[in-house]
């Protein structure tokens, strides 16, 4: 149980301080009708397992490199809302098709700060998080081909 928490602890600083408020790409209302049939290329997130209906949840999109995945100011879009239920539901719109991965947090007191004994986390492909990788999944592993549709994906929330 102790190697599981401190895998998460791990998970969610890594996902925290991957996204600063200043630098990178565009922030984004969460417009669902970017997401309606015929629409795309576009990516409907939905994610499961808010701990609590508080504070605020924010996703955000990278490419599926290397170079880009997690990195300080490498986002290209974000939306950041009041968490408003315990699953809740987000449309990214891309500017063209390729691979992209998405990283989700929940600041559950809304304070803007990394609260690892209480904020959450979790990313495209739901990927194991353990002690070797220190939270940062590979790219590999979250990426996913995106091309002119609008494609669904599930993220699983994971907290300490």
């Amino acid at each position: 149980m102790l190697k599981f928490a401190a895998s998460i602890a791990f998970s969610t600083a890594i996902l925290l301080s991957s996204a600063p408020a200043i630098a990178g790409g565009r922030v984004i209302p969460n417009d669902m009708r970017q997401c309606q049939t015929g629409k795309g290329p576009a990516v409907r997130v939905e994610i499961e397992g808010l701990k609590e209906a508080t504070g605020k949840v924010r996703v955000q999109s990278y490419r599926g490199t290397e170079e880009e995945w997690l990195k300080k100011g490498a986002w290209l879009s974000r939306i950041e809302v009041p968490a408003s239920a315990t699953n809740m539901t987000f449309c990214l719109p891309f500017s063209r098709s390729g691979e992209y991965a998405i990283a989700v947090r929940h600041d559950m007191n809304g304070n803007g700060k990394t609260d690892l004994s209480r904020d959450g986390g979790g990313m495209s492909n739901n990927p194991s998080i353990n002690i070797f990788n220190l939270g940062k999944p590979s790219y590999k592993k979250t990426k996913f081909a995106l091309g002119n549709e609008v494609k669904s994906i599930r993220i699983t929330m994971k907290y300490m």
